[in-house]
């Protein structure tokens, strides 16, 4: 299956599975590792394919859950490639801590993905076997506050991987931020019997992986966590707000963080619960509309915008464009354009360094735009993807309670 350790949002549940004294917000510092541009500015390639085949995975995984199978597109399968938890980033695409989970609590290190992926928890079952060697294996006979749900689960991809396993209900908290505060109880978390390749130790140093969509893409029919966190009187409100930059990135779960962002929040109703679909207005470039009234699902912590195969093609052919293939287009790095994406009538500028990915090949006077194609790797009809939104240069705000999504220029 296609790896799970780019760009997908991993965060500590410092504070996420803590219960506060009464209703509040739990607020979470974030940290990036890398990027698709390395430490000379040069464009990575087959980093940036893996990341492209692992967002069209996604998209893959969350039509299987929706029924959609019908439509359910096939990739080819790549080298693999957040009150406030503190994040790191592995690679500037995924994100990770730690959380304490059951009676008495363990520690693992989780990978949060983005909100695209789906709503499920799962870690590495103590009868896991080779698959999930050097990871910390969750024992739920171990753990006094563990209940066998008695259900199964297997999370399918795109090009026919699973990752099956067991269904339980346990405690999550991590006391070393909130002392004796009461945790989140009743979480439904799955117990991976088995991990893919790109899941091993040498390729995934996270344990296991969280998202954050709707409960409709969920294969447990369970609460996401966020709802959880919300019925264990942990938090008042459905909402997470994300700011992902070079410092001083955050998580807010439960509330929005007014400091982090100048003027006022920009929404726009979910069209499709599942994914964190919208409507967009347009995308622009040089000031000329090139996309109008687009469907498009929102993501975080990536760095790429991804649409369909025609349309792109016909963007970076309106700017006299190199196609690299796969999905892939340069530009002189001297006369990169001003992109600027309107939601809900208000146009957000993309700022350069979001939209250069660096040079390709190396060395030389051409800069790969951040706009990418997924019918080069074999998907046509899937919605735009605004994944490079959320870092650098925006808030995005994620409200379960009143499905939608709110925009606002970072401070």
């Amino acid at each position: 299956m296609f790896p799970l350790s780019h760009f997908v949002l991993v965060a500590t549940l410092t504070a996420l599975v803590a219960a506060l004294p009464h209703p509040s917000f739990l607020s979470i510092p974030l940290r990036r590792r890398a990027s698709l541009t390395t430490a000379d500015g040069a464009f990575d390639l087959d980093k940036a394919l893996s990341h492209l085949a692992f967002s069209e995975s996604k998209i893959s995984a969350g039509l299987r859950a929706l029924g959609s199978e019908s439509d359910t597109p096939t990739v080819q399968p790549t080298r693999r490639d957040t009150g406030s938890v503190p994040l790191t980033d592995a690679s500037n695409v995924m994100w990770y801590g730690s959380i304490s989970v059951g009676t008495p609590a363990v520690d693992f290190l989780v990978q949060w993905t983005s909100t695209l992926v789906l709503p499920i928890w799962f870690l590495p079952a103590s009868d896991c076997g080779s698959t999930c060697s050097g990871h910390t294996l969750y024992n739920p006979n171990a753990s006094s506050t563990a209940v066998d749900l008695g259900k199964t689960f297997v999370l399918s991809y795109g090009d026919g991987s699973s990752i099956p396993g067991e269904q339980y209900t346990d405690t999550c908290y991590h006391s070393r931020i909130y002392g004796t505060h009461p945790p989140a109880t009743n979480q439904t978390l799955g117990a991976a019997t088995q991990y893919s390749s790109s899941l091993q130790s040498s390729n995934f140093p996270a344990d296991g992986l969280m998202g954050m969509a709707f409960e409709s893409l969920s294969i447990y029919g369970a609460n996401p966590v966020i709802q959880t966190l919300v019925n264990n009187n942990v938090i008042s409100d459905p909402v997470f707000a994300f700011k992902l930059a070079s410092s001083g990135s955050e998580l807010r779960i439960g509330g929005i963080n007014s400091a982090l962002y100048s003027g006022s929040l920009t929404y726009t109703p979910v069209t499709q619960q599942g994914y964190w679909q919208i409507s967009g207005d347009s995308i622009s470039a040089n000031g000329n509309v090139a996309l109008s009234s687009f469907s498009a699902v929102v993501d975080t912590g990536t760095t790429l915008i991804i649409g369909d195969l025609d349309t792109v093609g016909q963007f970076y052919s309106s700017l006299n464009a190199t196609d690299l293939g796969n999905g892939f287009y340069t530009l002189g790095c001297d006369s990169m354009p001003s992109i600027s994406i309107t939601i809900g009538g208000t146009a957000f500028p993309l700022s350069a360094t979001t939209f250069n990915l660096g040079t390709y090949p190396t060395g030389s006077s051409q800069c790969v735009g951040a706009i990418a194609a997924t019918g080069g790797l074999g998907i046509r009809q899937i919605p735009w993807s605004l994944e490079t939104l959320s870092f650098g240069t925006f808030t995005q705000v994620f409200d379960m309670g009143q499905s939608r999504v709110g925009f606002a220029d970072l401070a």
